[in-house]
């Protein structure tokens, strides 16, 4: 099984989101519809996939998750999507 880690970016306040999941196209659609997360479901705003992982283990994929959403993590994406930010 697949499971996927990923960053949305609110497309009104450019605000991310960092989560995990067995079927992205599946949790992207629930964050747009206001049925997601705690925190995207407080945003009006469309979420758009700016970045994505795929691991084959879940321990990975929990353990990326929680890095990514630190302060190394936050640096790493920075970094990581210099090129998308600047646009």
């Amino acid at each position: 099984m697949q499971h996927f880690v990923y960053v949305l970016e609110n497309q009104t306040d450019k605000s991310w989101y960092i989560g995990f999941t067995v079927d992205l196209e599946k949790r992207i659609a629930q964050h747009n519809r206001h049925t997601g997360g705690e925190y995207t479901k407080k945003r009006d705003s469309a979420w758009k996939l700016i970045y994505c992982e795929m691991y084959l283990d879940k321990k990975d994929a929990t353990r990326r998750e929680k890095f990514l959403k630190g302060g190394s993590g936050r640096t790493f994406l920075k970094k990581q999507l210099s090129y998308y930010l600047l646009s």
